[in-house]
């Protein structure tokens, strides 16, 4: 048989179980037990409650004539009445009785359903169940003789009726794209995908528990600005009918964090999402969410100081241990992160000392014979870092402070004392990943000014990136902020990271999708 006839023959048996399901449907209404009019049903256990801290005894049972040795789990429950609820995961039935999964929040719990407790009209209902349909269900717990703890059903109740079978019927959930597109499918088929949203549900409580227990403040911050500032990216545009005024959907949190510093909000965060009109890849969402903090009175070594204890706080918290595995890769965050410039960096991997290189013609000859391609705008400081990304962040596999970056890339960035073609900034790297970028803030508003206007030049000679002068900021910048350090953490990244995730859509329960073809 042919791929089209396979599918042909597919789609047919497919419309055939979805009527199925839609008359049994039917037929629950005509007799007055509409799944769908049931409004709440009291749980008194979860499947992990129940099947947690079990104790084990070896048991001698009996399989087709032969004895056989099984351990047997026995819960703390064990003749226990309770209620469960889950969605129906698998169902087979031997005459008088029968056996079902459900899946809920925590895990799956078997039921064992027996004609003779539940009676033969219930019994003959409960046969109608299919995979999918959500269920609760009222017993005592029990061992069975093979040793899985399980539920002795005294009465059972449909309370949501599946109208779809599950993907597994016909080829499982195994098209990424499919399961990106129906994540509520993915989540119920596969349960790593679960266990890793939780996760990252405890990645952020994590981080939110160590800085509040830091005496910093969260706060929001508008997404529709009229100036997307605080960072190179491209922006969402739109349009405000009411204001008649165009808006941009912020691609950064900073501008309006540093302002609430100037306000004496002097230890602030935001966890939000933040948008940028670029390109997919594995580590790339156009939405995503970015963390940012701002801490008065500190610098950038303030803020890698932060960085190390914050990723081991929350790895403890959520992996117990420092140590992480990602793709294979080993990477140890209990040790002191290395610390390293810039220019260092790029000496130490591909053998160029931008210390001797002087001028912009000596930058461009160097870029030319190593082959790291440049643009005309491109300042030696651009050229730096064009080698950094070329040669150096591939080989970061370990958690490492890359710092001192040219001003030319920094505009939002405190000179460093002494050597102005530098800032009092650093990237934070992990398996060759930028993970967090921070500075020690620019708070002169006559050097920010001159920064914002250079931007703009760029911006006029096509960097669609560059950032424009935002009148209000300088305006606070003017009123006075303290000495501020200041950092913003991608939250995806190190989601995928400590769930070992391979793409940041498998962090995203609903990553950005190119609509299907109608």
């Amino acid at each position: 048989m042919s791929n089209n006839q396979n599918q042909v023959e597919n789609t047919k048996e497919l419309s055939e179980l979805l009527q199925i399901r839609r008359d049994k449907l039917t037929d629950l209404q005509q007799e007055g037990r509409d799944p769908f009019q049931i409004t709440k049903y009291e749980r008194s256990h979860s499947s992990k409650e129940i099947c947690e801290n079990c104790t084990t005894e070896e048991r001698t049972i009996t399989v087709r004539g032969e004895e056989k040795q099984v351990t047997a789990n026995i819960s703390p429950l064990d003749g226990k009445q309770v209620t469960v609820a889950g969605r129906i995961m698998s169902k087979r039935g031997m005459g008088k009785v029968g056996f079902l999964h459900i899946a809920d929040m925590d895990g799956q719990i078997q039921l064992f359903v027996k004609k003779d407790i539940l009676g033969e009209e219930e019994y003959n209902r409960f046969k109608k169940l299919d995979i999918g349909d959500i269920v609760g269900a009222e017993g005592e717990v029990f061992t069975t003789q093979t040793g899985e703890v399980s539920v002795r059903v005294d009465c059972i109740s449909l309370l949501s009726k599946s109208l779809q079978p599950l993907p597994e019927k016909f080829h499982g959930m195994t098209d990424t794209d499919m399961r990106y597109r129906q994540r509520y499918v993915d989540l119920i088929m596969n349960r790593d995908v679960k266990d890793t949203f939780i996760k990252r549900s405890k990645i952020i409580s994590a981080i939110r528990s160590y800085l509040n227990d830091q005496g910093f403040l969260e706060v929001e911050t508008p997404m529709l600005v009229s100036n997307a500032g605080g960072a190179a990216a491209r922006p969402f545009e739109t349009h405000f009918n009411a204001l008649d005024e165009d808006f941009k959907l912020r691609i950064s949190l900073e501008l309006y964090l540093k302002r609430l510093i100037v306000g004496g909000l002097e230890r602030v965060y935001e966890i939000g999402r933040v948008f940028r009109n670029e390109g997919l890849d594995t580590r790339h969402n156009p939405e995503f969410t970015l963390m940012e903090l701002y801490q008065a009175y500190t610098d950038y070594h303030g803020m890698m100081d932060l960085t190390e204890n914050l990723y081991r706080h929350v790895a403890m918290e959520v992996l117990g241990t420092t140590q992480i595995v990602y793709n294979g890769i080993e990477m140890d965050l209990g040790k002191p992160f290395e610390r390293i410039t810039m220019v260092d960096a790029v000496k130490k991997y591909a053998g160029v000392d931008f210390n001797e290189i002087k001028t912009l013609e000596e930058a461009r000859a160097v870029a030319k014979e190593h082959h790291v391609e440049y643009e005309e705008r491109h300042k030696k400081g651009d050229i730096l870092n064009l080698f950094f990304e070329d040669y150096v962040e591939e080989h970061l596999l370990q958690p490492t402070f890359v710092m001192d970056h040219p001003v030319e890339i920094s505009p939002l960035t405190k000179k460093k004392p002494g050597n102005p073609d530098y800032v009092e900034r650093f990237e934070f790297f992990m398996n060759g990943w930028e993970m967090a970028n921070a500075y020690s803030e620019l708070n002169d508003p006559i050097d920010q000014r001159e920064r914002f206007r250079a931007q703009e030049e760029l911006l006029a000679q096509g960097d669609e990136e560059a950032n424009t002068t935002d009148e209000d900021f300088m305006n606070a910048l003017e009123i006075g902020m303290p000495p501020t350090g200041g950092i913003g953490f991608g939250i995806d990244r190190m989601c995928m990271l400590l769930t070992d995730s391979a793409a940041i859509r498998d962090v995203l329960l609903f990553p950005t999708m190119k609509t299907l073809d109608k």
